[in-house]
């Protein structure tokens, strides 16, 4: 889905964009998936910078990104986590010079090989199309019930009147000019669901594209549960200081 736009909204669009991308890939305890997940957005995206938001893994992810060619940007704030760490990895990146014009990709760090098909979302925003690509998975894989993601969809909408396919989804394109807005992420999980929630209050144009990708799917068990439980209340808690006017800006 795509909100229509004011063009004159247009982060980075029409034929001044970047050719510069930087990609970060969020991952935690992902050693048996993260050097298949770089090695297929080095691939898709040739030359560009690959960071590691390290989020306190305890099996050799770090090393494992490192050899296949990613930087690793570590976060002490291990308490914040996902969101966390891409904060650290994010101001990092963007302290580079020309990072404000250069083109971000966010994604998760257990795609695997799919991570590869992660280019129409590049594409979309240099294009000029939206200010914010998110990838809508094309198949579902495990998961619960649907309530921590129902919840996320109603928070969004709750907050901003926009109606999402994929809350939750971790894989975004973005300017870094719009990413730097958007900093500091919310605390955990709740990343997506703030970032997309402070993107459409901030005016820029939303843009979901399917793409078949995999991931690690979570599993209809008691850790799954526990994990989903984890989910719902970082959703909660990022949709409660939007509500009473406290997101914390950089």
């Amino acid at each position: 889905m795509s909100t229509e736009p004011d063009p004159g909204q247009r982060a980075g669009s029409g034929s001044e964009a970047s050719s510069q991308r930087v990609v970060i890939v969020t991952a935690r305890d992902e050693a048996d998936r993260i050097e298949a997940t770089i090695e297929a957005l080095r691939e898709a995206l040739p030359g560009a910078r690959i960071v590691l938001a390290e989020s306190g893994s305890r099996d050799t992810t770090a090393a494992l990104a490192e050899r296949a060619g990613a930087e690793v940007v570590r976060t002490s704030a291990r308490r914040k986590g996902k969101g966390g760490s891409a904060t650290t990895a994010a101001r990092a990146a963007l302290a580079a010079p020309g990072a404000a014009e250069a083109t971000f990709l966010l994604c998760d760090g257990d795609l695997g090989a799919s991570a590869g098909r992660l280019e129409p979302l590049v594409e979309a925003v240099e294009a000029g199309d939206c200010d914010l690509a998110v990838a809508a998975f094309a198949r579902k894989l495990g998961g619960g019930f649907g309530f921590a993601v129902g919840f996320a969809r109603w928070a969004i909408r709750d907050l901003t009147g926009v109606e999402t396919r994929a809350p939750i989804s971790g894989q975004r394109a973005l300017r870094g000019s719009s990413l730097a807005r958007l900093l500091p992420f919310a605390d955990g999980f709740g990343m997506e669901t703030g970032m997309t929630i402070d993107a459409l209050r901030g005016g820029l144009v939303l843009k979901e594209i399917e793409i078949d990708l995999e991931h690690r799917a979570t599993l209809r068990s008691p850790a799954g549960f526990a994990h989903r439980g984890r989910q719902l209340a970082s959703f909660v808690r990022a949709w409660l200081r939007r509500r009473i006017g406290s997101a914390p800006r950089a």
